[in-house]
């Protein structure tokens, strides 16, 4: 893949995150603290139906999509099961009535759970389109994926602000709604010559087969890593209220900024990682790259804690808990993206069962965390335990790596992010308390982290000076 198209494709994470950190907090000004809360568990039902639903298939149509000559029918041949399946679901769910909106919303409206079976569709009819554009190298049609559901629902906010509609639930979820079908309705056209040709083809069903036994083991693995990710929600709905959901929420939608830095990094990392092993040279670098990555995790959870009371200034008072909570809910991004470097081992032994593994345990930590903590600290327990178990995560993944293929020396990995870690629990509980005492704590992390990676510090700024020189030398001419 050439650098053009690993930036096509790196533009849909980057632009969403960015849209992330404007759409959520545009709504918190327009909407019910309560129906904020009760979106993010749309997103959450959203996220599991389409995992649960796909059985597997999608990940098996990524795997086969270049052993087989006929793709359009192997396109029906994955999206096909599920889809059915899902449709069956959803009609069952529907012949009682308003359960679903009961379920997730405590709203009694058969409009409302018809409005999140036609989400659930679209969001699943979208998941299998972008793979197409994905696996024949669309990026930039492949990156609208990640965008347009986002710029779409700020426009249809946009367009109920000067329309002056009412802001009710039931307009904010059929924003929604009618953000995912139009974006599964572009993505229809975009690649109507794949499903048009796949439509009229046959399923092979000793082929299905062995697909399905690929894919389905791939759900458990799966299921752990959205439990992981998305138990704090479920905890906080059933232990706490939607206005603390909400709270929750838009915290983990800032801290979706540094998804960024997961994204560009997980897109060129592991394919580097992956040519080194295959020519046997370059690995002496994976500690080296594992240093700056280590620098920069800590030096954002710095400055996080230092300047998160900016946050205050963008959102409606009854929101001022989130510069508390948000350093806490850095910890998924960060701390992934710190043991994708760690945990390359892993990747180049093909054991990848060892990371479903390490999201099976984290995933039992954050369970145990988000039942013991959310009853007394609400949103600041969920994001706690989160961050906490993200640091499990990314120790097991290291351990596991280093078993797998060879040592590295990680006392000093571990030192710094749980000192960031611990920092940034003690931050979301109790730093409205201890606000001084954490601002001189941030500062001699800082201080700290700049000292121990002084040489990782100074490359970085000559590399930055020799770019801006460069390009003052250029625009000369």
């Amino acid at each position: 893949m050439t650098p053009r198209k690993i930036a096509a494709f790196a533009l849909g994470p980057i632009a969403g995150a960015l849209l992330g950190l404007i759409t959520l907090p545009t709504i918190t000004w327009f909407f019910a603290q309560e129906d904020v809360g009760r979106i993010a568990m749309l997103q959450v039902t959203i996220g599991l139906s389409t995992l649960l639903f796909s059985l597997g298939l999608d990940q098996a149509y990524v795997r086969e999509f270049h052993d087989v000559a006929n793709k359009p029918a192997l396109l029906k041949q994955s999206f096909l099961p599920g889809f059915l399946l899902l449709f069956a679901s959803l009609v069952g769910l529907l012949s009682l009535g308003d359960f679903m909106a009961m379920w997730l919303f405590d709203s009694s409206s058969f409009q409302l759970s018809l409005l999140i079976a036609i989400a659930l569709l679209a969001a699943f009819v979208s998941r299998f389109l972008s793979l197409v554009l994905r696996m024949n190298e669309r990026g930039l049609a492949f990156s609208m994926s990640q965008v347009l559901p986002k710029l779409l629902l700020l426009g249809f906010i946009g367009l109920y602000v000067y329309a002056e509609v009412d802001k009710t639930l039931t307009n904010l979820i059929l924003a929604n709604t009618a953000a995912l079908v139009f974006v599964s309705v572009v993505f229809a056209f975009n690649t109507r010559k794949e499903w048009v040709a796949g439509a009229a083809s046959k399923i092979e069903f000793e082929h299905l087969k062995h697909m399905l036994r690929f894919g389905i083991p791939l759900i458990f693995g799966g299921i752990a890593f959205w439990g992981l990710t998305a138990v704090d929600k479920v905890f906080l709905r059933t232990f706490a209220n939607f206005q603390e959901l909400a709270v929750y929420s838009v915290s983990v939608s800032f801290a979706a900024a540094a998804i960024i830095l997961q994204s560009v990094f997980s897109t060129v990392w592991a394919p580097t990682v992956y040519k080194w092993a295959s020519k046997g040279e370059g690995l002496e670098n994976v500690h080296r790259v594992t240093r700056y990555v280590l620098a920069l995790v800590v030096v954002l959870f710095c400055f996080a804690g230092l300047l998160s009371w900016i946050i205050e200034l963008f959102l409606p008072a009854h929101y001022s808990e989130v510069q508390w909570i948000v350093v806490s809910c850095l910890g998924y991004p960060l701390l992934y993206t710190l043991s994708e470097s760690t945990a390359v081992g892993i990747g180049i032994s093909r054991r990848t069962g060892f990371s479903m593994l390490a999201a099976v345990f984290a995933f039992f930590v954050n369970t145990l965390g988000n039942w013991s903590l959310i009853p007394e600290y609400g949103a600041a327990g969920a994001a706690v335990s989160t961050c906490f178990s993200f640091w499990i995560f990314f120790f097991l993944r290291t351990e596991f790596s280093i078993y797998l293929w060879r040592p590295m020396p990680r006392l000093i990995i571990y030192g710094y992010s749980g000192v960031a870690v611990f920092g940034a629990i003690a931050f979301t509980l109790y730093g409205s308390r201890l606000d001084s005492v954490m601002v001189g704590f941030w500062m001699i992390v800082l201080a700290g982290t700049i000292v121990g990676f002084k040489k990782e510090f100074k490359v970085t700024l000559r590399f930055a000076l020799g770019i801006i020189k460069w390009k003052s030398i250029k625009n000369s001419f």
